[in-house]
């Protein structure tokens, strides 16, 4: 069966197994997170639940999520995401998840926003090689020729040039947990996760993992 939470990320650490080997591990505050609806096949054509994770105050939201929240009697919630599930028997609203949705041993796929990087050149961004570094060359860290002078006369779409980098929404697969800590509401998963300490993350069972 399929899961999810909403987790933020504390940061990364290293941990070791019963043999000594050295495992790193991202610390991942797992919830605690609010069932804010339930979706079905007869009322949505599939089935889904929205999760709600980190209190905000009232006054910082609009009007409809306001409403959102009043209409099923919950805390308003910050963050809001949607899980598709294989069956949501069992689950209702306002129903509360923590970290022991999931357990040491499962596979995760883990989706976040990338740091961002600001504008950046072609080397940095495309991992391009640089020119000669001599005085003489004049050529060091430009993108390169643009395209032919006469025909079609004119930049090819898709040609890699400096821009904007990061900020872009990343899913790593089949992440192992390690650890499921409960008393302080963490799971430890083995490596790393897109974004910088305190990113909101969507945790949901692996795809690919057999």
């Amino acid at each position: 069966m399929n899961k999810g939470l909403i987790g933020k990320k504390i940061g990364m650490t290293q941990i070791f197994d019963e043999h000594g080997r050295v495992i790193p591990v991202t610390v991942i505050e797992a919830g605690p997170c609010v069932i804010a609806q339930v979706k079905t096949v007869d009322t949505d054509g599939y089935q889904a639940v929205q999760l709600g994770f980190g209190d905000v105050k009232e006054k910082k939201l609009n009007k409809p999520t306001k409403g959102h929240f009043t209409k099923v009697n919950i805390t308003p919630k910050k963050h809001l995401r949607e899980f598709r599930l294989d069956s949501v028997e069992g689950l209702t609203v306002g129903q509360e998840l923590k970290a022991d949705v999931f357990a040491a041993g499962d596979k995760l796929d883990i989706q976040g926003t990338s740091k961002g990087k600001g504008f950046q050149g072609v080397i940095k961004r495309h991992g391009q090689s640089r020119g000669p570094m001599g005085h003489g060359s004049m050529y060091h860290r430009r993108p390169g020729s643009m395209g032919p002078t006469s025909t079609p006369g004119r930049v090819f779409k898709g040609k890699k040039l400096p821009g904007h980098m990061g900020v872009e929404t990343i899913t790593i697969q089949n992440l192992e947990v390690v650890k499921v800590d409960l008393d302080k509401n963490v799971i430890l998963v083995k490596g790393s996760v897109p974004g910088a300490k305190g990113a909101i993350l969507k945790l949901k069972s692996s795809v690919k993992s057999k």
